[in-house]
């Protein structure tokens, strides 16, 4: 038993919440109206009942300094409630032993102004979605973790990339998880290596030029090992206490634990939580998941009945105040309703985001690919796909052919898709290269998801690591990546256009699939280019599209190339001179040959 009494009474006062490690000790304070009495126990009091009491604040706070506590050591606060004593984990704990068990004292420093990492800028976005517990698995290990995905870095650099977004890294439930289960929604995942983990993690990142992003789940929270349920043993019916709805508003798709968007302290509760990311650990944005459950109750925003005017309010107020502080942080809205209003500004009423994920892209893409027959290739939802944009910036959606919810829940791998027994023939080869050349192309913020760029088959388990023998058996396609990377981010000085805001889709042949469309950031010799999309079984030769220019138009990437795989056709696909004459709406033309299920992009040279 512990000799230590209660000094309350000689407490300093810190502010802020949680645990907080300053000299000589910690403070504590957690948010309990509810609670008759509450105590800390932990291992600096050797878990004695009573012997760290806390004294009740003004708005339902409770406070005590616990002198000679600090880092490492675990704790719990345990509340006098009507329902009974209580043993509860830190709800803003920075990490867990585990998510069913008690918090951690961490350190919790800012990252100081002149260290901060400048991200790219929408317009230079390369994404890689990563999910860390199954990117990179050590041999003789059951997941991975920031250590082993800091090790890919170098790798992703050489890829192209120059962001990753991190799916959820919040404590869940057990040791494998997608991560849409924060049990602890602002400790660091033990499993990964916790907080010094990620910051590691992010510091890597960030001494190569990659920015990170985090994924964040607020439109709910658990459902299991979840500490705040009933967190001071309040609640109304069925519902979950201070945390949450306690009525129709708190189901879910996942669980009955969408938070109270109208209460302050929960308000507060997901900014402070928002703001940790960006300020504590680095993180260069936010990804926030399924934004249409925080906005409307069931996913039907725009009826009145199902309107969550809280939620909106919630994600207006927090971008507002992210952008404000951290003017070069992305913030990334997955709602897939295709609103503009989620990437208008908050004075113009929208939500804020810099971005959002866009669904209007990746079906039609993932369509037009899966199609068995030829003839039953969309174009025209191809041409509405690549020219959508929102508030009338092309940066403002997030394009992809493949992500977590596009390769699971039912689906699969964009070539296990396409040929569900064979998906590594060649039809399904080609037409998953097409759809990257589609990505890294049309006017967007590219991204890519794990092991797509070695041709990943079947579809995303959390329990099964990317195969990265793939990485050799197809190092074609990873090449392809790589190419195409380097002309999307204008590597060579001759692609600038692929980071413009302007397309016009001006050639479509629907009786051969064949589809083209110019992009260009300012135009001119350099910054125009010409990709030409070619949907079919069979080459398509002599297709003379319209250029804006005059004189030799290089091919830059031809998807069917040889050196992208043995198995392809490689069909000729040449340099060819612009003739003068009306074409396409373009004042001259060009003849182009292009391979099978293949692309090509093609511009000038500046000094041509």
């Amino acid at each position: 038993m512990s000799d230590r009494t209660s000094i309350v009474t000689e407490a300093p006062v810190i502010s802020g919440m949680g645990s907080m490690p300053v000299e000589g000790g910690v403070a504590f304070r957690v948010w309990a109206p509810h609670a008759e009495s509450v105590s800390v126990v932990g291992d600096f009091n050797d878990w004695t009942e009573g012997v760290d009491a806390m004294t009740r604040e003004a708005n339902d706070t409770w406070y005590t300094f616990v002198e000679g506590a600090r880092v490492g050591q675990g704790y719990l606060y345990e509340l006098q409630t009507p329902s009974g004593v209580l043993k509860r984990p830190d709800p803003r704990a920075r990490a867990m032993e585990n998510s069913s068990s008690h918090s951690l004292i961490v350190r919790r420093d800012a990252i100081p102004e002149p260290d901060r990492f400048s991200p790219p800028t929408l317009d230079q976005l390369i994404v890689y979605e990563m999910h860390v517990g199954s990117f990179h698995v050590p041999e003789g290990k059951s997941h991975g973790t920031f250590d082993s995905a800091a090790e890919k870095l170098p790798y992703l650099k050489d890829l192209g990339i120059n962001a990753i977004e991190l799916m959820p890294v919040a404590e869940f439930a057990g040791d494998l998880s997608w991560g849409y289960n924060p049990a602890c929604p602002y400790a660091v995942e033990s499993a990964y290596g916790g907080p010094e983990g990620l910051r590691h993690l992010i510091k890597e990142a960030h001494a190569i030029g990659i920015a990170v992003i985090i994924d964040v789940v607020y439109n709910h929270f658990g459902p299991s090992d979840l500490g705040l349920w009933r967190f001071d043993g309040w609640s109304e019916g069925e519902g979950g206490g201070i945390y949450f709805y306690n009525d129709h508003r708190s189901a879910t798709p996942w669980g009955n634990t969408r938070p109270d968007y109208g209460r302050g302290e929960v308000r507060t509760y997901i900014r402070d939580n928002a703001m940790m990311w960006l300020e504590e650990y680095g993180a260069d944005g936010l990804r926030w998941d399924m934004t249409v459950f925080i906005r409307s109750c069931q996913g039907n925003p725009g009826d009145p009945m199902d309107d969550l005017s809280d939620g909106w309010g919630l994600m207006q107020w927090i971008n507002k105040e992210v952008h404000q502080r951290f003017p070069r942080a992305i913030t990334i809205a997955e709602d897939l309703r295709d609103s503009e209003w989620l990437v208008r500004g908050v004075g113009a009423g929208g939500a804020g985001f810099s971005t959002q994920w866009n669904a209007c892209f990746v079906h039609p893409i993932r369509d037009v690919m899966t199609r068995t027959e030829d003839a039953h290739r969309d174009l025209a939802a191809l041409h509405a796909a690549l020219t959508c944009r929102f508030d009338g910036d092309a940066f403002k959606r997030v394009i992809y052919s493949e992500s977590h919810d596009e390769v699971a829940n039912g689906n699969a791998r964009l070539p296990s898709e396409i040929a569900p027994d064979e998906p590594t023939a060649l039809p399904a080869f080609q037409r998953s290269n097409l759809a990257a050349a589609l990505v890294f192309t049309a006017p967007g913020v590219p991204m890519i998801f794990q092991g797509q760029e070695f041709l990943q088959d079947e579809w995303f388990r959390d329990d099964v690591p990317l195969d990265w023998s793939r990485l050799a058996e197809f190092s074609g396609v990873h090449a392809l990546y790589r190419d195409l990377a380097r002309c999307r981010s204008n590597a060579q000085g001759v692609t600038a256009g692929l980071q413009g805001q302007s397309i016009v889709v001006h050639h479509v042949e629907d009786d051969r699939n064949v589809v083209g469309f110019r992009r260009w950031r300012e135009g001119g010799k350099g910054d125009d280019v010409v990709v030409i999309a070619n949907l079919s079984a069979f080459p398509a030769d002599d297709i003379r599209i319209g250029v804006p220019s005059q004189g030799w138009w290089r091919v830059r990437l031809h998807t069917d190339a040889a050196v992208y795989g043995a198995e392809l056709e490689g069909h000729p696909c040449v340099d060819t001179e612009a003739i003068p004459g009306d074409w396409d709406g373009e004042p001259f033309s060009i003849q182009v040959a292009v391979g099978a299920y293949a692309a090509a992009i093609l511009s000038q040279d500046k000094s041509n």
